[in-house]
């Protein structure tokens, strides 16, 4: 089925004619979500904003318990998934993602992209959704290219390279991006500069010294991929496992780009220093398969939230380390065990 702009439209200007205040907005911490978050912040003065950054989701408990007590009117959770269950009952909550659903999202409204042929990404279904300005084309277009929809033939996204220029849009991508891949993972400086700029140039520019930020922590996350480059992948069946030791999410950067390589396996990056506890994986596949069924069928007991969301192509997840541990050694990695 082909999007719908206008019938996206319509269906969030209904969900927003049915709350009572100004909504709080949840958005993740990569270019789509930033970009998303951006789009909406600034379509919706009075909206409230929060990251949602480096090993959370809104429906943890502690996360839940901040919205519990910061008692918003209405809430928005833009590229955050669609999982079971209501984030805080009672509270109008409308999803804006495009991921694969893992569950029934209680009573929210959910503008979904999953499904669609061509499949848009958050920053987009947000554009339409808020009937953005069309000065924030520029953001929808950050959002296409961060998740890898450049080329899927959205009329947005040919009428933002002919406005801004395709190399500007992909710089200013890969600068959004950098952050969130830090030790630090915050975030806040790209959101500052798509919350106050009205072009990938003037994001660029220098202008604004949140940009130089950008560029250190760029700086920061190539040091790391240089030695994560030099890790080869152990190859069992089906499977490529590429083990790593970063406190930066490089995991998704060096599955991607063994992908390529390893066009026939399933690619799973995991990298057991991002998150004291935890294991955080990516997976990416070249093949025909089915990552979302992959994971499922190989959930360990005890796995949470967090495990096996994303798409067909792209999946991955976080365990705790006795997860982790019953994992990789059904997966025919035993030494890759953690003590």
């Amino acid at each position: 089925m082909a999007p719908d702009p206008q019938s996206i439209g319509r269906e969030f200007s209904q969900w927003l004619g049915q709350t009572s205040g100004a909504p709080l907005i949840l958005g993740h911490f990569d270019a789509d979500g930033l970009a998303a978050l951006a789009i909406l912040k600034r379509s919706l003065p009075g909206a409230d904003m929060r990251l949602v950054g480096k090993g959370e989701n809104p429906w943890d408990p502690d996360v839940q318990a901040e919205l519990v007590e910061r008692a918003p009117a209405a809430l928005i959770a833009t590229d955050l998934g669609v999982r079971e269950g209501d984030i805080v009952a009672g509270v109008p909550t409308c999803l804006i993602d495009h991921h694969v659903p893992t569950g029934t999202p209680g009573a929210a409204t959910v503008i979904s992209g999953n499904g669609l042929e061509p499949e848009p990404t958050s920053a987009l279904l947000a554009w339409w959704a808020a009937g953005a300005d069309d000065k924030l084309l520029w953001l929808a277009a950050i959002g296409l290219i961060g998740d890898m929809a450049e080329d899927k033939g959205f009329t947005e996204m040919a009428e933002a390279q002919g406005r801004y220029g395709k190399t500007a849009l992909r710089n200013a991508v890969s600068l959004i991006n950098a952050p969130r891949r830090t030790a630090s993972a915050d975030a806040t400086p790209a959101l500052e500069l798509l919350l106050k700029c009205d072009s990938p140039k003037e994001l660029l520019s220098g202008e604004h010294p949140e940009t130089a930020e950008l560029v250190a922590a760029k700086e920061e996350v190539k040091a790391e991929m240089d030695v994560a480059k030099r890790v080869a992948p152990k190859v069992r069946g089906d499977v490529a496992l590429i083990p790593l030791d970063s406190a930066c999410q490089i995991h998704p950067l060096i599955a991607q780009q063994w992908r390529v390589r390893l066009k026939d396996k399933v690619v799973i990056a995991a990298n057991k220093a991002y998150r004291p506890g935890w294991v955080h994986f990516a997976a990416r596949t070249g093949a025909e398969h089915d990552l979302i069924r992959f994971f499922a069928e190989r959930r360990p007991e005890g796995a949470g939230s967090e495990y096996g969301s994303g798409h067909k192509a792209a999946s991955g997840g976080a365990l705790r380390i006795p997860e982790w541990n019953r994992f990789v050694a059904e997966l025919g990695f035993p030494e890759e065990q953690i003590a």
